[in-house]
């Protein structure tokens, strides 16, 4: 794998500079199942929860206004 350039390290401090960061803890082992389930559907772990969490709230905010 080629080193990571210079160039490359600055975009990323950038772009992660534009990004809130959440961290959650669940039950040992119940990571790897919840990525398993993301990766089957072609998505990112990341991806995954970032989808759940809006489809809820989506959900949420619909059941509030009814």
């Amino acid at each position: 794998m080629a080193p990571i350039s210079e160039a490359r390290k600055r975009a990323n401090e950038t772009y992660l500079k534009t990004q809130d960061e959440i961290k959650i803890r669940v039950p040992q082992g119940q990571k790897a199942e919840i990525q398993a389930h993301a990766e089957a559907r072609g998505e990112s772990l990341n991806g995954f929860v970032k989808r759940a969490i809006d489809e809820t709230m989506e959900r949420d905010t619909r059941e509030t206004q009814e």
